[in-house]
Parts: C-alpha cells; structure tokens; sequence
C-alpha cells in the first residue's frame, strides 16, 4: 500500500496546487474550485480528493507513470472512468 501525504497546498487563482508525496516521490498537483465542486459537490475536502484521485492512479500505474505536475483534470483524459469513480466514492458509492 503507498502512503500518500499531502506536503503542501497554496492558493492559486481559482483554486489550489498541492504538493503530494507518494512514498517519497512528490507531485505538484492543481484543482480547480469548480472541478472541486463538480466531482464531490463539496461533500469531501480538496485534500480527500486529491487522496482518493491518487489512490484511484495507483490502482491502474506505478507511481513511476504518474506525471510529476498536472492538473487534476487530465485524469479523466487517460482514465475516462475517472470521474464516475470519484462521484460514486462521493455519494458512498462503491462500483
């Protein structure tokens, strides 16, 4: 199991980017507040996403394949599943 630990967040224009490790590989990751509201409908804090987010890359990637700095958007780009997962673990949905 790979712990995951958010370093770090700063306020960024329109939302937040936050430094997460993964043992002890960092990443910078941005979320939009709007992309926030979108997957959890503010039911869960950035930081759960952010958590969830990574739990559902290493489920699929070795930490190694995970891009170093992205927004979390791009998910759903590679893994268009992505964001029904996210809303389903929201709304206390297991699929």
């Amino acid at each position: 199991m790979n712990e995951i630990k958010i370093v770090n967040q700063t306020e960024i224009e329109g939302g937040f980017e936050f430094v997460v490790s993964v043992d002890g590989s960092q990443f910078k990751v941005k979320v939009d507040n709007d992309y926030h509201l979108k997957l959890t409908k503010a039911k869960q804090s950035m930081e759960d996403l952010i958590t969830k987010s990574f739990e559902f890359l290493l489920e699929r990637e070795p930490k190694e394949s995970i891009l170093k700095k992205f927004n979390l958007q791009i998910i759903n780009k590679y893994f268009p599943e992505y964001e029904e997962v996210i809303k389903n673990q929201t709304d206390g949905k297991n699929i």
